[in-house]
C-alpha cells in the first residue's frame, strides 16, 4: 500500500498527524510539496515527476490543498485521479468547496438552509445590496478570504456603506450575508469521514470578536450534535462531493446554518477539543474504501518524513 500526502509543510500538525497513522498501518507514505511536481502528458501517457524523478502511482491520495494554490493543486490531484489512484477528495470537490460563492448555490440547490447570501458586482449600488439583505448588521467575507481574513461585520447603514464602498473601489468580489445574532460568536465544526460524523466542537470567537475561527483567537470544546446537526452536516458533505470535510454551521432560530464546507480541515483543533483519532478514522476510510486487510506491523515514523 503506497500512500502520498500533498502538502506544503510536513511539519505541520494535520500532516504530521496524518503520517504518523499511516505509517502505524504499515504503508509506504511519502509527503509531497505538491507545488514542487510536474507533469508530463502524452497519449497514453500522464506521468508525474519528483525531485527530477518519476514517481510512482501512489494507491492512495490525501491532497492538504492550501486556498491560495487552490488551481495548482487540484491540478495536481486530477492527474493522480487520471492515473487511478483513489484521492479522499477529488479535484472537482475540492474546486466546488473552495469556491464560496459556488459552494452556497450548490448548498442552496440542495435544500440545505445557510444565511442569506447577497453576491454583486462593484457596478452595484451599495443601498441596493444593503436593502436586498435586509439592512444592518450583516456579514461580508472576501470570496478568497481564509481562517476568519476578510470577514467584516457591519454594524450600522453608514459604516456597512463605508465598507462597501471601499472594498468595491478595489475591485473586490464580495459576499454579503445576514448576521444571525443569537449565534453570539460561536460556531459548530463537525468533521465528517466516509458519509460520518465522527467529531465536532464548538468554537467560540475570542472577548469582542464575531469571529469564532481559532486562527483568530478562538477557543474550542467538544459537543453533541442535535439530530438536525448531524442530517445538515451529512447532507452538506454529500453535496460537495467530499469524503473527507468539517462542515461550520452556527445556530438559529430556524435551525443549523451552513456557512462553510472546508475540504482541507485542521486536525489539531477537532483532536485537541474531542480526543478522537481523526488521522487514525481517515485512514480507517481509506482502508475500507481499498478494500485493504488491516496490517498487523507498525512502522515508526521516520525522524525525516519528506518523500
Amino acid at each position: 500500500m503506497k500512500l502520498a500526502i500533498l502538502s506544503r509543510n510536513e511539519t505541520l500538525y494535520s500532516t504530521r498527524r496524518l503520517y504518523e497513522e499511516a505509517c502505524a498501518k504499515g504503508w509506504e507514505t511519502h509527503i509531497y510539496d505538491y507545488l514542487k511536481f510536474t507533469v508530463e502528458i502524452m497519449k497514453d501517457e500522464l506521468f508525474m515527476n519528483y525531485g527530477g524523478k518519476k514517481i510512482l502511482r501512489p494507491d492512495a491520495v490525501i491532497p492538504r490543498i492550501g486556498a491560495s494554490r487552490t488551481f495548482f493543486g487540484t491540478a495536481m490531484v486530477r492527474h493522480f485521479e487520471m492515473q487511478d489512484s483513489f484521492c479522499v477528495n477529488g479535484s472537482l470537490a475540492i474546486s466546488r468547496s473552495r469556491d464560496k460563492l459556488r459552494a452556497l448555490q450548490i448548498l442552496s440547490k440542495r435544500g440545505i438552509d445557510m444565511p442569506k447570501t447577497v453576491f454583486a458586482s462593484n457596478q452595484s449600488d451599495p443601498k441596493d445590496v444593503i436593502k436586498l439583505i435586509g439592512g444592518t448588521p450583516f456579514v461580508i467575507k472576501i470570496l478568497e478570504g481564509t481562517q476568519g481574513v476578510g470577514v467584516v461585520l457591519a454594524e450600522t447603514q453608514k459604516a456597512a456603506k463605508s465598507v462597501l464602498d471601499a472594498f468595491y473601489g478595489m475591485n473586490v468580489n464580495l459576499l454579503v450575508q445576514e448576521y444571525i445574532e443569537e449565534a453570539a460568536g460561536t460556531d459548530i465544526r463537525a468533521f465528517v469521514v466516509g458519509g460520518e460524523v465522527i467529531g465536532a466542537m464548538k468554537r467560540q470567537g475570542a472577548e469582542g470578536d464575531f469571529r469564532s475561527n481559532l486562527h483568530q483567537g478562538g477557543s474550542a470544546v467538544a459537543v453533541k450534535l442535535s439530530r438536525a446537526e448531524k442530517a445538515t452536516a451529512l447532507s452538506a458533505a454529500k453535496a460537495m462531493g467530499l469524503d473527507i470535510c468539517g462542515v461550520d454551521m452556527i445556530p438559529s432560530k430556524r435551525g443549523p446554518l451552513v456557512m462553510e464546507v472546508n475540504s482541507s480541515p485542521g486536525l489539531e483543533g477537532i483532536e485537541s477539543a474531542t480526543g478522537v483519532n481523526v488521522a487514525g478514522k481517515i485512514m480507517d476510510f481509506i482502508e475500507a474504501s481499498l478494500h485493504l486487510s488491516p496490517a498487523p506491523k507498525k512502522r515508526k515514523p521516520r525522524d525525516i518524513i519528506g518523500a
